[in-house]
């Protein structure tokens, strides 16, 4: 389907944003979701020896995931790293580590390279300053910086949250302000972040470097919430509105009932 908005009036400055993609039903959005990644993934990579590649986790990307790994592409020369992460071990419950492990990392895909944002054993401070020297400096010889992100796969929650950047997380305001690409955020007390509430996240500035950037949702209520994120208003109240207000390509949503 042709980029559009929301059949519902979205009046607000951050219309102009965005770019609608309406599905019918769950496996044709899964279909046009793929694609769009796959489009993406093979433009940066015209322009770039190797592509990197941001993940988000939940249960919404996984169909997707699932297809993708199936797509052809130059898996060799795509590195996937994660748009945020919870804290715990990369193999545990509720870890986005394990969810593209088990999702995407497969068939030809497995010969993607693969960065978690959390090591076994590792502390969380450790781990988010591993991943901004690692964004920074980039990963080895033979990979390109790794802040040169083609593509970042987005969700939101129900409360606008995009990453793990939750509405009153305690550290909130300077985890948007942070310089830094990723930062730790104490989301204790935000319903949503439910039993992990310390999270490993990309900050407005690390999404920031992504050339392109792509919004996974499904159903009414998020149609809805996403109604809000683009009427006028804080960023920090939706932080959904900070992907939405980035310089650049506007943000693609792909959105099925």
């Amino acid at each position: 389907m042709s980029p559009s908005t929301p059949d519902i009036p979205l009046p607000g400055g951050r219309a102009g944003r965005i770019e609608w993609h309406a599905s019918a039903d769950q496996a044709s959005w899964i279909a046009a979701s793929t694609q769009a990644i796959v489009k993406a993934m093979r433009e940066a990579a015209s322009a770039k020896r190797f592509v990197h590649l941001l993940l988000s986790g939940g249960s919404t990307p996984a169909p997707i995931y699932c297809a993708l790994s199936e797509c052809t592409l130059d898996w060799p020369r795509v590195t996937i790293g994660l748009v945020d992460d919870r804290d715990v071990d990369p193999d545990a419950d509720g870890s986005n580590a394990r969810l593209v492990h088990e999702t995407l990392l497969r068939g030809a895909a497995a010969a993607a390279r693969f960065e978690p944002l959390r090591g076994t054993g590792r502390s969380l401070h450790d781990a988010v300053r591993a991943a901004n020297e690692r964004f920074v400096v980039g990963t080895s010889a033979t990979h390109e910086r790794a802040n040169e992100v083609g593509l970042a796969v987005l969700g939101m929650g129900d409360d606008g949250h995009t990453a793990s950047l939750f509405p009153g997380a305690t550290n909130l305001p300077a985890v948007l302000m942070s310089r830094k690409p990723y930062a730790l955020i104490d989301a204790t007390g935000c319903p949503v972040a439910g039993a992990f509430a310390h999270r490993i996240t990309l900050t407005p500035t690390g999404l920031g470097y992504a050339r392109n950037r792509i919004l996974l949702i499904r159903g009414s209520v998020k149609q809805r919430v996403f109604e809000a994120a683009l009427q006028s208003g804080p960023a920090s109240e939706m932080p959904i509105r900070y992907a939405i207000d980035l310089p650049g390509a506007p943000l693609q949503v792909h959105w099925c009932p």
